[in-house]
């Protein structure tokens, strides 16, 4: 993603400022890396862990078997949780564990934070990494330097549902204008639904539009990206989705919205299908990737998902990355998609689990046709924190602001944030 000038020198700037430093207090790369002992172990608890917690022991008992005299003890915790126990793991390497599972938006502040070790020379020797997502491997990437191995990968597509389209005589839609329009004949004929759920807090919804318009997150206020912040504001209103109930949405409503059968369409991800087969809406519904702007073309999908990286400090170097590439091979991943569902960063894996599974079609197609990340910066954790992109496009949902007016003040406050992540 090319940076616009006004940010390209602040971000070299906090990059290089952002840097950890080569050694320091728990630095193994200046302390020991044993050959045995117990390695400790943080992953992600999901909701319906048993199944994880399956694929991870098998992994873990192929790496004990490999390593005489090693003991592997892996402790899952909370998402919400994660910010407060990593920090606290980096100030006090006696107490952190060796191996970690990390958010991929996460990266940076980590990085920033001084806690992940450089892994780039194992990351590019492991043969399997060939075949890496490029998005996914600029995941763990802060200025060139690899900071952990992907996990997985999670993209949005459209739902939309098959009854109520048969009814209407209605198409999937092949551009966003024809989605807008698609959405409204539905509210239309059913007042009673929301047309497209969308939420005015669901910015990982909301960013397929901006980046299929041409736009950019470090460049909110330039043409392009308001032309995407309108087309999908564009969308709140009695026709399709009354701001009113739909300004405060977030990503879990508009899906909720859709399984319950209050929507004709939804942008849900991947991770959202239990979720709908649960629902009202089950063996009535499909899933194509959400258009973009021309017809044919698939508007760029925010490639989120989850990483495994070693921390600086751990005693044992060489073990952790061994079982950070154990955690995160390709069979490894092909397994943890069988037992939760979770798309694999590896092109080739994602297309046999592809044809394993016809859901998840839509899905890889999408990230086929090439997926956007947020900007690598330390930066990010304070954008996202303040709110910055949901507080704009409610400001515009409600008529507070307009178009220009929200964006430059979010532009703004970015420009603040990523000056000050040094």
């Amino acid at each position: 993603m090319k940076l616009p000038v006004r940010l390209a020198l602040l971000l070299a700037v906090a990059a290089t400022a952002c840097a950890p430093q080569t050694s320091g207090p728990g630095d193994s790369s200046a302390g020991r890396d044993e050959k045995s002992g117990t390695l400790r172990v943080w992953l992600f608890q999901e909701v319906g862990n048993e199944p994880k917690e399956a694929a991870v022991r098998a992994v873990v008992d192929g790496f004990e078997k490999a390593h005489d005299g090693t003991d592997v003890r892996v402790e899952y915790i909370p998402v919400e949780t994660r910010a407060q126990r990593v920090k606290a793991a980096f100030n006090d390497p006696a107490s952190a564990p060796d191996v970690i599972e990390y958010g991929n938006t996460d990266t940076a502040g980590y990085v920033k934070d001084g806690g992940l070790a450089d892994v780039t020379a194992e990351f590019d020797a492991w043969n399997e990494t060939k075949d890496t997502d490029p998005t996914a491997r600029r995941s763990v990437t802060v200025d060139g330097v690899v900071y952990g191995a992907p996990y997985f990968v999670g993209v949005r597509a459209l739902y939309y549902r098959t009854d109520l389209f048969a009814e209407l005589d209605l198409e999937p839609p092949r551009t966003l204008g024809e989605l807008a329009t698609t959405a409204r004949k539905i509210r239309a004929a059913e007042p009673g639904l929301y047309g497209l759920a969308v939420g005015g807090a669901y910015t990982y919804g909301a960013m397929p539009f901006l980046w299929a318009h041409g736009g950019e997150l470090t460049a909110l206020d330039s043409a392009a990206s308001r032309k995407g912040v309108e087309a999908y504001t564009d969308l709140f209103g009695d026709d399709n989705c009354p701001a009113a109930k739909c300004a405060g949405m977030g990503g879990n409503d508009t899906v909720t919205a859709f399984a319950a059968g209050k929507a004709g369409m939804a942008v849900g991800g991947d991770f959202s299908h239990q979720a709908v087969e649960a629902g009202k809406v089950k063996g009535k519904y499909a899933v194509v990737p959400l258009p973009g702007v021309e017809p044919g073309s698939v508007a760029p999908a925010f490639a989120g998902g989850n990483n495994i990286g070693v921390l600086k400090s751990t005693s044992h170097r060489t073990l952790a990355v061994d079982l950070m590439k154990r955690l995160a091979s390709k069979r490894a991943q092909k397994q943890m998609f069988e037992a939760m569902g979770f798309l694999p960063t590896f092109t080739d894996v994602r297309e046999s689990v592809a044809a394993q599974e016809p859901f998840v079609k839509p899905f890889v197609d999408t990230l086929a046709a090439g997926t956007e990340f947020v900007p690598v910066s330390a930066a990010w954790a304070a954008v996202d924190a303040g709110q910055v992109l949901p507080t704009m496009f409610q400001e515009v949902v409600s008529g507070r602001k307009s178009v220009a007016g929200a964006t430059g003040d979010a532009a703004r406050k970015m420009d603040e944030a990523f000056g000050s992540a040094g």
